[in-house]
């Protein structure tokens, strides 16, 4: 599955970098990265940074480096090399035009998906590598203008879609309404005290799919459980500051996430399908705030879902007739190991299911996590090229007869669609919610 777009390009123009670096001098440049080495490098960065041989071995693993005819400078190794391993060995004495260079490639040709960290002799996580060029472009100002964007909304409103309280409010009631035409005695609970379960989800719900949350709400109510939506900030789970480098706002939107849920004395969080929010959740935003662990258990979906089929809380009426293969998100999957809860899963709800080559941990990445799908349509073009594998990943399981895609995260349903588009796949993506929620018995 060849694309000849895949051959070096025009340098993408991205007004979030150019006005940035516009504004450097080669002093504050070199003062910012001594100063970020010195506070924030420590020995985790000089482990990785001097135990790299440049070995290629992690090439591999990448999905940018297969899609690109084995180019090395979409390795892994490569990538390190053109960027922290440069600022290093000149001790932070760059130009603008290299920050800009690095930018592009720490924000748009690395997923942070970390599948080169299981290729790895010495086990270098490459995506903190170049999380730390993030951090340092946040701290010089040049971020790419879209995914810059979305960090503001966090910032203004602690929700990545400017969504208002107000219409928070209406959306839920709305899909309250929506599903009591389906379920007469249906409730979204907002705000009650004591619920069981503080249910999140990210920005995009309210906005763009509003009927997940009609869905997640027939499930609950179907299974019986008891739970609750917050009537405040701290509804969104997502994190697009995570991947912008700036750590102190991600901190305060997971610190306004755990206290929403502490306030309403709840036994834990359980959040919708979403990758990058489970990670900032359970495995960063809670480290920031100087915890080992959540104050507040937290589930993702797909342990969530597991529980109730497990425990016999949702009965099946009949099982998805069409073929289907599972996407394993990079963050749930390999960050998470929640391969075999979400395999379990599909199988008590459909009737055939074809696994995709390579899979689990191995699987590839969509390629639009890591906040690369958030940089916008500058670079959407180059993000569908780069990941010319999972399409032909996808069209192998296609000709197996799976022409549905169940991908629990958002980013992935995102990433999936661009590919099926630019490659002609035809194949459709459903949640997992979407499934069960059709199967069930909701008598």
């Amino acid at each position: 599955m060849k694309d000849s777009a895949a051959e070096a390009a025009p340098k993408i123009m991205d007004r979030g970098i150019a006005d940035g670096v516009a504004r450097l001098t080669r002093q504050q440049i070199r003062q910012t990265i001594e100063k970020l080495l010195e506070t924030e490098g420590g020995a985790r960065l000089k482990a990785y940074t001097e135990a790299c041989a440049h070995c290629g071995l992690c090439s591999d693993a990448c999905h940018h480096f297969l899609s690109r005819d084995r180019n090395p400078k979409f390795s892994p190794a490569g990538k390190v090399k053109q960027t922290i391993s440069e600022i290093i060995s000149k001790k932070g004495a760059v130009s603008a035009e290299f920050i800009a260079d690095a930018c592009e490639i720490a924000f748009t040709e690395c997923n942070l998906c970390r599948r080169c960290v299981m290729y790895c002799p010495f086990g270098i996580d490459v995506a903190y590598l170049m999380l730390m060029i993030r951090r340092l472009c946040h701290k010089l100002g040049v971020v790419p203008q879209y995914i810059q964007d979305t960090a503001h909304s966090h910032s203004a409103t602690m929700n990545q879609m400017w969504v208002k309280d107000d219409e928070w409010i209406d959306t839920l009631m709305w899909q309250e309404e929506e599903a009591r035409d389906e379920i007469p005695d249906l409730r979204i609970p907002i705000a009650r005290e004591g619920a069981d379960i503080f249910y999140s989800v990210i920005g995009p719900e309210p906005k763009f799919r509003a009927q997940l949350i009609y869905q997640a709400a027939v499930i609950m109510h179907v299974a019986g459980v008891d739970w609750t939506m917050p009537a405040e900030p701290g509804w969104d789970n997502s994190d697009m500051c995570m991947y912008t480098g700036d750590v102190e706002m991600t901190a305060r939107l997971k610190k306004v996430h755990f206290e929403a849920a502490m306030r309403l004395k709840t036994k834990r969080i359980v959040m919708g399908e979403c990758g990058h929010a489970f990670r900032s959740i359970y495995d960063v935003g809670n480290r920031l705030l100087g915890w080992k662990m959540p104050p507040v258990p937290v589930v993702h979906a797909l342990q969530f879902y597991y529980e109730l089929f497990k425990e016999k809380k949702l009965k099946v009426k009949y099982k998805y007739d069409k073929p289907v293969t599972l996407h394993d998100p990079c963050n749930v999957s390999r960050g998470a190991g929640l391969h075999e809860l979400a395999r379990y899963v599909v199988n008590e709800t459909c009737s055939k299911f074809i696994e995709m080559i390579p899979n689990r941990e191995h699987n590839y990445c969509c390629g639009a996590g890591g906040g690369v799908i958030n940089c916008g349509p500058p670079f959407s073009s180059k993000r569908v090229v780069g990941n010319r594998v999972k399409a032909e990943q996808l069209a192998a399981a296609k000709a197996k007869g799976a022409n549905t895609i169940i991908a629990p995260c958002h980013n992935c349903h995102g990433g999936l669609e661009d590919i099926i588009k630019h490659y002609k796949l035809d194949m459709e993506i459903k949640f997992l919610g979407d499934i069960i929620y059709q199967i069930i018995d909701k008598t």
